[in-house]
């Protein structure tokens, strides 16, 4: 689909809009004929704008906007994907973008202020689709290799080269299913028109379709073109769904209509709708690129944003400033914090594995090395973790939270690994208080076999004596009496009872008789 409008028309969105996340055009003017207003028929709602009209000017309304300001124009990037915003997304929450499957979009391309030192140069760009869950960032590539398996000979993404312009060369490589790049001149109108031909439902278990597909985000990495070092510039990236032919249509009447009834306090939460996506920036210390041999394997692109992209929208608008999953820092796939996106793809030696045994049972620590990283996964029964984590250094996965871990590894596998990176102790059976007659201080027994021979050892531990010089263990009983205090009875004792700890010589050998007073 094509759209007849110009990217001079739409200006950066405002702070405060940006550091929520939002997209926010701001357009000046838009010609849209009949065909397309019906398209997008209604997606305007709630700017007040009128649909049935073959022309209209926006930019009253999103200036009426409170957020809308008209700064950092003279510098920076832009890339506005025309496609239209769901209504139904909340304001503390990211954009979500609707598109179907193999339709041709256009993502305008601009590089703002100032463009007298670009004269005579150009910009290469990598536009690519990646997971936006972080589960399925760990994945990138075994799901791309079986979507493959399943469609051979097609491609994730596709660029529609004859109705894009501006455009000096285009380069699709076999191999990056999910990515292809370009090079274009900042100075000129640029356009480049994209098409997606997978779905959102192709990268659920069981298939499961509609609203149950998982989401993309759409990537655009732009560098340095022509000089013998490529540096990434800039980085913008947007959440979107693909739907089979039409279901993006019908998802946006679908999400209009709920709007419509709910009540005027409700829609305040939400976002409106608005007829193109502007793309998000992405820090650029959050977008890891090992040289440019790593920008061309499209397999491993997003697999070094693990961990930006999802906590940048996970949380508040405070919290999402600070990252951008699998995008970036605590997820791009990078985690300013992860060391997984800082680092070259390790190798485990044969000493580092032959040390397994020495890692079984012990807590992990921030100074272990990839390789003690990869032993310990697999002395505490974690090896099909390994490839995945291969490149974690200690403090990485120790930074991992242990909701990342369960969207990592599943549930039951996720709170293993959290439990075993957490080194938390096995909850005992029984905790037993005990102190001396002379003391008042008490100490605590975990127990966890409730055998009396491990109260014993403990006793002995406690009080720094050998366990054989203890001959028998007795406990107060009704009336006082003694009763010998063997498994079964230690296995009936109350939780979290209190006992005076007293020695008793035997006259018979040099071994002692311990006896447990029981203390109200």
């Amino acid at each position: 689909m094509s759209f007849g409008w110009s990217l001079n028309d739409v200006v950066t969105q405002g702070n405060k809009r940006s550091k929520m996340s939002h997209h926010v055009p701001t357009i000046t003017s838009w010609d849209i004929n009949d065909s397309l207003a019906a398209d997008f028929d209604g997606s305007l709602s709630g700017l007040g704008s009128e649909l049935g009209t073959t022309s209209y000017n926006m930019s009253e309304a999103l200036l009426a906007l409170p957020v809308f300001k008209s700064e950092n124009l003279d510098n920076g990037y832009q890339y506005i994907l025309g496609a239209a915003t769901s209504p139904a997304v909340k304001l503390n929450e990211e954009t979500l973008t609707y598109l179907n499957q193999g339709q041709s979009y256009e993502i305008k391309l601009k590089k703002l202020g100032d463009l007298s030192d670009f004269q005579g140069k150009y910009l290469r760009s990598i536009v690519k689709i990646c997971f936006h869950e972080r589960r399925l960032q760990y994945m990138e590539k075994e799901q791309i290799d079986s979507w493959q398996n399943t469609r051979p000979g097609e491609r994730i993404l596709d660029i529609d080269v004859p109705l894009s312009y501006g455009l000096i060369d285009v380069n699709i490589d076999r191999e990056r299913l999910n990515g292809a790049e370009f090079v274009w001149d900042p100075t000129k109108e640029s356009g480049v028109y994209i098409r997606v031909n997978c779905i959102s439902t192709e990268f659920t278990a069981k298939k499961h379709g509609g609203e149950k597909g998982v989401p993309f985000r759409l990537q655009i990495e732009t560098y340095n073109h022509g000089e013998n070092e490529s540096k990434l510039v800039h980085c913008g990236s947007c959440q979107i769904k693909v739907f089979k032919p039409k279901g993006a249509d019908r998802k946006h009447k679908t999400d209009r209509e709920k709007m419509e009834k709910r009540t005027e306090v409700e829609k305040e939460k939400y976002q409106p709708s608005y007829e193109c996506t502007v793309l998000t920036e992405v820090p650029l210390e959050q977008v890891t690129h090992v040289a440019t041999s790593a920008v061309k394997s499209p397999n491993n692109a997003f697999a070094s944003l693990t961990q930006s992209f999802s906590d940048l929208h996970a949380g508040s608008p405070a919290q999402s400033s600070k990252t951008f999953p699998g995008d970036g820092d605590d997820s791009s796939s990078c985690n300013g914090g992860t060391g997984s996106s800082k680092k070259l793809k390790s190798t485990v030696s044969t000493d580092d594995l032959n040390t397994t045994a020495n890692f079984r049972g012990k807590p992990l620590t921030c100074d272990a090395s990839a390789g003690e990283v990869t032993a310990w996964l697999q002395a505490n029964r974690f090896n099909s973790y390994k490839e995945i984590f291969q490149n974690f250094s200690g403090g990485d996965l120790l930074r991992l939270t242990r909701d990342d871990l369960i969207q990592i590894c599943g549930l039951a596998d996720g709170i293993r690994l959290n439990n075993a990176l957490q080194a938390k102790a096995i909850r005992p059976r029984l905790i037993i208080y005990v102190c001396q007659e002379s003391d008042s201080v008490y100490h605590a027994l975990y127990l966890e076999h409730l055998t009396s021979q491990e109260l014993l050892e403990k006793l002995a531990q406690l009080y720094n004596v050998s366990a054989d010089q203890i001959g028998e263990l007795y406990c107060q009983g009704p009336s006082g009496i003694y009763v010998l205090l063997n498994d079964e009875v230690l296995q009936n004792m109350s939780e979290q009872s209190r006992f005076c700890v007293e020695a008793m010589k035997s006259d018979s050998s040099d071994q002692y008789k311990v006896l447990l007073k029981s203390i109200s």
